[in-house]
This record gives structure tokens, sequence and C-alpha cells, in this order.
């Protein structure tokens, strides 16, 4: 969806019920982050084997971390998704195509899978149905989608509608490859080694080192506050 695209009013009034409940949090966490919010930029960040999604977010000033978002229920190993059907979670970068208020999940976000790089190597190799339907969404099970639960799925819903500069983008890695050089699963299709070339310098710029500097911070005020927080 593009940034600043008119929500539909059945969008609308899910965030009606929303932002009384879950944008003072919302708030906190950015400015904790020191990033204004609402976001003007938002990248999500997929690690399959992890179970984790997080969310960093941008001003005028560099990428922030802002949360982490447990996967409850994904189907896969890792490796591309290929084929309708094959239940596979695909890896690549994706943007957040749609919001759906009527999801039997709670709530879902719906990435724009295939895009043009998943076309063109399915054409490559004649298959004509690559997949369709990626969906994050709540609930605590899923089919080849990213299930994080009703709760946390209400707030990414919030953080992608109230994004302004550009569309939220999502990108999903087998595992870490800021911890992990990247290592090609069984029979991977000749793309496959470009594509986590291509995830891996995209990670990148999104530094480890920004999330220890923030644990480490939020420790220090805890311990600068005495005896009180001990158990």
């Amino acid at each position: 969806m593009a940034a600043n695209e008119p929500l539909s009013p059945e969008v609308v009034q899910v965030l009606e019920r929303l932002v009384p409940r879950l944008e003072l949090q919302l708030r906190r966490r950015f400015e904790q982050a020191g990033v204004e919010y609402p976001p003007a930029r938002l990248q999500l960040i997929s690690l399959k084997q992890e179970q984790q999604i997080e969310v960093w977010a941008a001003d005028a000033g560099p990428w922030r971390h802002i949360h982490d978002y447990q996967v409850l229920a994904a189907s896969g190993v890792a490796g591309p998704k290929l084929r309708e059907g094959d239940r596979q979670v695909p890896e690549g970068f994706y943007q957040i195509e749609a919001l759906n208020p009527h999801s039997r999940f709670h709530l879902s976000i719906k990435l724009n899978f295939p895009n043009s790089f998943d076309w063109l190597n399915a054409h490559a190799e004649g298959r004509r149905q690559p997949g369709s339907n990626i969906f994050i969404h709540g609930s605590a099970w899923s089919v080849g989608c990213l299930a994080i639960g009703d709760q946390a799925v209400e707030e990414l819903f919030l953080l992608v509608a109230r994004s302004w500069q550009e569309p939220a983008s999502v990108m999903i890695l087998p595992y870490d490859f800021r911890c992990q050089a990247p290592q090609l699963p069984a029979a991977a299709r000749p793309w496959v080694a470009e594509l986590y070339s291509y995830l891996q310098q995209g990670v990148a710029r999104f530094p480890l080192a920004a999330k220890a500097a923030r644990c480490e911070s939020g420790c220090g005020a805890l311990a600068s506050a005495g005896e009180a927080v001990l158990p």
C-alpha cells in the first residue's frame, strides 16, 4: 500500500478501536528509541529460524530498533517459496500491500508476494504459480504465513497504517545473517545465492549493536533506581 494512501472505512473503524488501547504504549517505545511517532519509515525483519519479527523505524535520522515480536506459528524450512501450496514462508524483500480488517485470523497484513524477483525466477523455471496470499496475521497457527498473535498483529496493524513517508517494508531471511554467514539449503536453485547475498547486505543496515545499546541503556536505568528493582 502506498504511503498516504486513503484507508478504507473498515480499516479506519479498526484503528478507532485500537488507538485508545495501544497508541500510548507505542508512543513510549518510539520515544525510548529516539524516533518520532507516527513513523516516517517502517521496516520489519522476519527471521524464520529465530521465529522473530524485528520492528525498525526512522525519521530523518538512522534506523532505530523499536521492538521484537515472536512468531507463534509458521511452516516450511529454510529456502524461498517456489509454488502455491508448498507451505513455505517466502524469503526476500517485500512491501506491505494491504491491511485486512476482516481476517479469520483476527487482523492480517498482506505482503506483495510474489514480487518481481519471484516472478522473474518462476518464469525462467517454468513455474506458473509461485504462490500468493502471504500475510502476517493474528492467532497462533498458520500454514505458509506468519502468525504473531492477536495483540501483536493489532500493534503492527496500527503502525503500518500510521507510517506515512513510504510504504512499510518487510525483509524475510531464513536466519539472522548478521550472526552467521548465508549457507544455501540443499538443492537450492542457482538464484538463491544471489538472493541471500542481497539479504545479507540489506540486513547489515540494521546492526545488532543498535539493539544491544538499547538493552544496555534500559538495564542501566533500572540499576540506577537502586535496590527497589531487585526481586
